[in-house]
């Protein structure tokens, strides 16, 4: 691998590690990385899908004391993580590259739409739930929902905690309770989704480790940083950066 290859990935990996710790998005700075040391789009999406599994399942382990006294109530969400991760990851196999790459500047424009519009949906569905506390009952339109939202999951996954959190808040959730239960199924779709990969053979296993080097330094330092920092202008700075990647990609898929 070249020194700036190299560079370039440790660099986006601390940038996408901590911009996770403080404020969401790091997708935006190790997706197209990947892409720029020369990847084929499906195999970056599928090393930067592994690169945040371990985050995912830590993410659900701490969360792990709100969701105990749910009990059967997670089986069908469970049931809908696998199925939608495991059919999402498989239907960016079946699409291949090509499919992919016509894809991926509508995916990052959702992503990037879904990000900047997320203090605004938050402030909503607080406002609506903050008392909610009963669990409620499941329906054919909310597992279709998830089922859906955890397809796009096992795809491509940026925005996918957002639109978790806000099936979980409109469907009468709490929101500390909908966030633990985004964390339960987000770890669900990343897993399958990434052992769906690993057994395909689609993840470029050095990228990954340097990735995953430079997301845990940046991890740290993000979360040292995180009570100094504005999160407003780090909000701004990861819209910047994902309206750039988007109007980039749109341009190198559809301009030349």
């Amino acid at each position: 691998m070249p020194f700036s290859d190299l560079l370039l990935l440790l660099l986006a990996g601390f940038a996408a590690g901590g911009m996770n710790a403080l404020a969401g998005g790091g997708t935006f700075f190790s997706f197209p990385a990947l892409l720029a040391t020369g990847l084929p789009p499906v195999t970056a999406n599928a090393t930067n899908a592994v690169a945040l599994w371990p985050a995912s399942i830590a993410g659900a382990w701490a969360a792990r004391s709100s969701l105990r006294p749910l009990g059967p109530y997670l089986l069908p969400l469970l049931a809908a993580g696998l199925a939608g991760g495991l059919g999402g990851g498989l239907l960016l196999l079946a699409g291949g590259d090509e499919v992919f790459r016509v894809l991926i500047p509508w995916l990052l424009l959702a992503a990037t739409a879904l990000f900047a519009a997320s203090p605004w949906l938050s402030r909503l569905l607080a406002a609506r739930r903050r008392e909610a506390t009963a669990v409620p009952p499941h329906g054919p339109l909310s597992l279709g929902a998830h089922s859906l939202v955890s397809v796009y999951g096992g795809y491509f996954g940026a925005g996918m905690g957002i639109l978790q959190l806000a099936a979980f808040a409109i469907e009468g959730h709490a929101l500390a309770r909908a966030n633990a239960l985004k964390n339960l199924i987000s770890a669900v779709i990343y897993s399958v989704a990434s052992l769906t990969f690993i057994i395909a053979g689609r993840v470029s296993w050095s990228e990954l480790l340097i990735l995953l080097a430079g997301a845990t330094f940046g991890g740290y330092v993000g979360g040292a940083l995180g009570q100094r920092l504005p999160a407003r202008w780090l909000r701004v700075l990861v819209i910047a950066v994902g309206s750039g990647m988007t109007l980039y990609y749109f341009w190198a898929t559809y301009g030349r």
